[in-house]
């Protein structure tokens, strides 16, 4: 098994937790990524041993709209504090995720700009899907509606090459892999083009694929990554605690027993594009979520804030990432008191997690199931060990883990 199979991520959206501005234009350019530097102990304590970094290239406004994926985004700072950044994660033990945005660029993008000024025989022009012939004069295609999100050409070999080089030049500046943003919008033909060229060189490189629904395995094989988002385990989990409806969990559970035999999949209950887990079940209601997470197979991540209890919701509209995608403090030593018990239920769920490598590749089986109460075994890949997990609706959601042996491990 490879290292990151045992990892367990610090989800971290930098603009945001770095108190960059967002939309506006950056008064003061400085280095608050340095901030980041202050909070590492905060990641090893909690128990988690990788940094998921969020987009930290130069980009238009929120970071999935770049503008030179070769340089750090000036309201974070330089290449020396993201330097500083991987050798101080290095000291303590952390790997580094980058997100890569390859799907797209911002429209405002150099090389668009010189594509669409050049015409369509020009070098730039190869790298992006733009409609040459439209009687308006040459329109860009766009992600998903957004106008100022300029797709790739992902049919090209001069894009191939060029996300391969992106990826190359911070792999070999000490990053240990990427997160693939919208991978699911890019053929999965383009990624088994890129990977082997990437591997070739960084053979322990880890690839997580942004992946929301359809044939998770199917992906997976076709692309090349090694993994990818586990969202439907993250509606099961919130949804059938909400709606007091624990069939739905045990159906996805089932699924995800299937890509288990494919894959490891990376399972989480928040992430900077969702509403937070406190928010949608209640601070009670998120520790279970949390016990059912570190117990269930997967590569797991824990979005940075929801180990304070973080609230924030999602809303469809200019600006409505922002609650879930605050500033955080100078240092940890600042947060509010009232996180203090729900940071600790979390070291605790985590450093049983860690205490049961096995359960990375654990699988499910009901015991007992209804609506309110749910029975699971989670068992280790040679059935030697398991661990009972009891869920109870009637009241407050509550989870308890019970060892082989029968000792109660959740609640301590």
């Amino acid at each position: 098994m490879g290292w990151a199979e045992h990892a367990i991520w610090w989800h971290v959206y930098p603009l945001g937790f770095c108190g960059a501005p967002i939309r506006e234009r950056d008064p003061a350019p400085g280095h608050r990524m340095r901030r980041l530097l202050n909070w590492l102990d905060h990641a090893v304590e909690l128990g988690t041993s990788g940094l998921l970094l969020g987009p930290v290239f130069d980009s238009q406004t929120h970071g999935y709209d770049s503008l030179d994926q070769f340089r750090i985004d000036p309201r974070l700072g330089d290449e020396r504090d993201f330097d500083d950044l991987v050798v101080a994660c290095k000291q303590r033990g952390l790997r580094v995720l980058l997100d890569g945005v390859f799907s797209h660029v911002g429209d405002q993008h150099p090389l668009v700009r010189r594509a669409l000024l050049e015409g369509p025989d020009s070098e730039a022009a190869a790298l992006f899907d733009v409609d040459w012939d439209s009687p308006a004069g040459p329109a860009p295609r766009v992600f998903e509606g957004h106008g100022s999100l300029v797709r790739f050409n992902h049919s090209t070999p001069q894009t191939a090459d060029y996300v391969a080089g992106v990826m190359t030049h911070w792999l070999e500046r000490g990053i240990d892999g990427w997160r693939l943003d919208a991978a699911y919008s890019v053929a999965p033909s383009f990624w088994a083009r890129v990977l082997p060229a990437v591997r070739a060189q960084h053979p322990d490189a880890w690839f997580l694929g942004e992946v929301i629904h359809g044939d998770y395995p199917a992906f997976v094989a076709d692309s090349g990554v090694d993994s990818v988002t586990q969202y439907e385990l993250w509606k099961a989990i919130w949804s059938s605690l909400s709606e007091r409806n624990l069939f739905e969990l045990d159906w996805t559970l089932r699924r995800h027993n299937e890509f288990l035999a494919h894959f490891i999949p990376n399972t989480f209950i928040g992430n900077h594009d969702v509403t937070r887990i406190a928010s949608t079940l209640g601070p009670t209601g998120a520790v279970a979520a949390l016990a059912i997470l570190m117990t269930v197979g997967g590569t797991p991540s824990i979005y940075s804030g929801d180990e304070q209890g973080f609230t924030g919701v999602k809303e469809e509209r200019l600006g409505g990432d922002d609650t879930i995608r605050p500033a955080f403090p100078d240092t940890p030593a600042e947060l509010p008191p009232t996180g203090e018990s729900i940071f600790r239920d979390h070291q605790y769920l985590l450093g049983l997690r860690r205490r049961h490598p096995w359960l990375v590749t654990a699988t499910t089986q009901a015991v007992h199931l209804e609506n309110t109460r749910y029975v699971y075994r989670a068992t280790s890949l040679d059935g030697r060990e398991y661990l009972d997990v009891t869920i109870d609706l009637e009241g407050e959601p509550a989870v308890t883990i019970r060892s082989a042996d029968g000792d109660v491990l959740w609640p301590h």
